[in-house]
């Protein structure tokens, strides 16, 4: 049997586990979803979002790209949030990045990525904004983490800059949003215990769309 056939093979056994543990699973889940949380988070096949969360499928709606990027332009993302935040009502929207992360670390080499590059130039603007923190990091490890880090924290504002974050959260108090880095080295989650409503006051001066 080969790794395609496999997958079939785990779906079946998941499935039998599932209704051992409780036999209305499916059922269940078939219903209208009703998750509390819209999850932002890099492509990377070893970050699952589920999994690193404890959560259960219907617990948590997803939205996946390289080095969790929260572009204005890019369609699938805001698709994503408005209907997280207008018709899924979330209570809480996470950025999730991780660190050793292949698309930071590709962003901050200087050379030509073809199709990459305008994707990585978010990151490379991140840099850019933070070079005077970053170029003070003489380890490259260190560096590299620090960016991870501040390019989750950009993705943030990024997402509290939407119409439908600033709208529903006047509105209903609702959803806040965190940003979070996982370990790869040893799983834990960090939190970046972003303060929500003072980056809210700080980027409505100029990006105010909650009227």
């Amino acid at each position: 049997m080969n790794s395609y056939q496999q997958l079939f093979e785990n779906n079946k056994k998941w499935v039998a586990q599932k209704k051992e543990g409780h036999p209305n699973f499916f059922e269940e889940l078939a219903k209208e979803q009703k998750p509390e949380f819209l999850y932002i988070g890099c492509s990377d096949s070893r970050v699952p979002a589920n999994e690193i969360m404890g959560l259960e499928p219907g617990d948590v709606f997803v939205h996946r790209n390289i080095a969790n990027v929260v572009n204005s332009i890019d369609l699938n993302c805001m698709s994503v949030i408005n209907y997280a935040v207008v018709h899924l009502k979330v209570q809480y929207i996470i950025v999730c990045g991780h660190y050793n992360c292949g698309g930071v670390k590709a962003a901050m080499e200087p050379r030509d990525l073809g199709i990459l590059n305008p994707w990585l130039r978010n990151i490379r603007d991140v840099y850019r904004h933070h070079q005077e923190e970053l170029d003070r990091i003489a380890d490259d490890t260190k560096r590299y983490n620090r960016l991870v880090e501040l390019n989750v924290v950009e993705q943030c504002i990024n997402v509290i800059k939407t119409a439908e974050v600033q709208q529903c959260y006047k509105a209903n108090g609702f959803p806040k949003v965190a940003g979070w880095v996982f370990d790869l080295h040893n799983g834990d989650l960090i939190d970046l215990n972003i303060n929500f409503e003072e980056q809210l006051e700080k980027i409505q001066k100029i990006y105010n769309l909650d009227v």
